[in-house]
């Protein structure tokens, strides 16, 4: 089977059938969503989800590498996307570049991604003449969570609608194959989709995007906090896993698990016959 790649997914500019997109940051979990995506981004979303961390900004490029090492075996159809975490590119394009280079020499992945508008068009347009396909991140972005004071919606105002427009206009310009909007009021999200050629996946923004990513801890319920608004969660596997230890807990302490289906026993002597064999025979 082939992956899809960025050409593919650039081409799906307003498709019939959405881009689906989420998160994986693990082998099991990749195999598991492998199937029903064509993009699996290995968010630097991980930190909260997987490490427990309050943002992003502590994720480092060797645990990018890593994860995303896991998720490149573990699937065989979806478009791999390394997220370049904070600290990693935002100096100048050449330390973008050789971040990117690296995560895709390491990795195997068939693109990176970084957040920025305007102000990192050239620094998108190095790594795109570069032979690096990038996907875009504007909105709300996790990676100046500091900076902003929290997480804040974009598109209130005149301004940030402006903004919006001129941040998805500048990654078009310098050649991303996509771009992820987060975070933006439904009417602005449904406008800026419309004002660019390459495909806008939201998350957080207009159903009318070109596609949808969500983080999927926060889908399924996995996520020690509460979830954003924009997170709808499918299932709760919290609960559920909370049960099953539950039960193991109770089995364990009255010595009901381990039974004799879960354990070793010692070989029969020479011909001796097992129980089992004892009974068919009987």
């Amino acid at each position: 089977m082939s992956r899809i790649n960025p050409a593919l997914l650039q081409a799906r500019k307003n498709p019939d059938q959405p881009i689906v997109c989420l998160t994986a940051y693990t082998a099991p979990m990749a195999a598991i969503l492998d199937p029903y995506c064509d993009l699996l981004l290995v968010g630097d979303s991980l930190g909260m989800a997987l490490y427990g961390m309050d943002n992003t900004l502590g994720v480092t490029l060797d645990m990018i590498i890593n994860h995303t090492k896991a998720v490149m075996r573990a699937s065989e159809r979806a478009c791999i996307v390394a997220d370049m975490p904070y600290g990693t590119y935002e100096d100048n394009a050449d330390q973008a570049l050789t971040t990117a280079q690296t995560l895709m020499r390491e990795t195997g992945c068939q693109a990176v991604k970084l957040e920025g508008g305007v102000e990192f068009e050239e620094t998108i347009s190095h790594l795109t003449r570069n032979n690096i396909p990038v996907m875009g991140h504007i909105g709300l972005q996790p990676q100046s969570v500091e900076k902003e004071g929290g997480y804040k919606v974009k598109g209130k105002t005149d301004e940030q609608k402006e903004k919006l427009f001129e941040d998805a206009k500048a990654v078009e310009r310098a050649g991303a194959f996509s771009v992820v909007l987060e975070g933006t009021i439904e009417p602005v999200a449904q406008e800026v989709t419309k004002a660019v050629s390459i495909p806008v996946i939201g998350i957080g923004a207009s159903v009318a995007c070109d596609g949808q990513i969500l983080v999927t801890e926060d889908m399924i319920g996995l996520l020690q906090s509460r979830p954003p608004k924009f997170a709808k969660q499918y299932g709760d596997l919290k609960t559920v896993i909370g049960e099953m230890v539950q039960t193991y807990h109770r089995e364990v302490q009255a010595r009901e698990f381990p039974t004799a289906d879960y354990t070793y026993h010692a070989p029969h002597a020479p011909g001796q016959k097992s129980d089992h064999k004892s009974k068919t025979a009987a």
